[in-house]
């Protein structure tokens, strides 16, 4: 299946640590199956992430590709994201029929935000470890993003986090927009995710329409 505007662009932020690495191979393991993918990954002095992507053999390696911002993590997907563009133009160059590009940025704040010039849709990614505040500490990321996501839920006994709290906080501060509680290296909640991209993207519905036809 190829979109008609393109391949969609997914955004996936987050603090150092929280699972977007983990996100992004579980969401590219499942959507593969139905979609053309790519992964476009940032770090600041390394292709560390793309290298671990590579690694788990997701994707084949043409389809993975690290982009190295050196500086601010924020600056390449928002200010100015010129060298995410150009990888998303090497991508589409490299596989015509792409579906879907995913595109990770490098460990930020909780105010980093992609350019809606670079995604189309935006994930966010929290972790439980981190502490239980930071879904009501707000910023852009958290309370703006298309999707939130609190993993790690599995450590929150260990952490002496409060699950209900950390729900209840982001549902205020969110103001209605989707959040899942996840442990990615689980599995657990990924499904989800997923369903929810699809049906935001449109995807759900262009992937049944496609299959009808064939």
């Amino acid at each position: 299946m190829t979109t008609l505007n393109g391949p969609l662009r997914i955004g996936i932020g987050g603090p150092v640590g929280a699972g977007k690495t983990t996100l992004t191979a579980r969401l590219a393991e499942t959507l593969k199956t139905r979609f053309s993918i790519a992964v476009i990954t940032n770090d600041i002095y390394t292709q560390e992430d793309a290298e671990a992507l590579m690694r788990m053999q997701i994707l084949p390696a043409d389809r993975v590709l690290g982009v190295e911002t050196g500086g601010c993590p924020h600056t390449a997907i928002r200010e100015d994201a010129s060298i995410n563009l150009a990888a998303v133009a090497e991508m589409q160059a490299r596989h015509a029929d792409l579906d879907i590009i995913l595109i990770e940025s490098g460990g930020d704040n909780l105010s980093a935000t992609f350019s809606p010039e670079l995604a189309d849709l935006t994930i966010y990614v929290i972790d439980v470890a981190a502490g239980e505040d930071i879904p009501r500490k707000g910023g852009p990321a958290l309370t703006r993003s298309d999707i939130l996501i609190i993993n790690k839920i599995d450590l929150a006994p260990h952490v002496g986090a409060s699950l209900d709290a950390m729900q209840r906080d982001a549902m205020a501060m969110r103001g209605g927009r989707p959040f899942f509680m996840t442990s990615l290296r689980k599995g657990t909640g990924v499904d989800d995710v997923v369903d929810e991209l699809l049906h935001q993207s449109g995807l759900d519905t262009a992937s049944l329409a496609q299959s009808a036809a064939d």
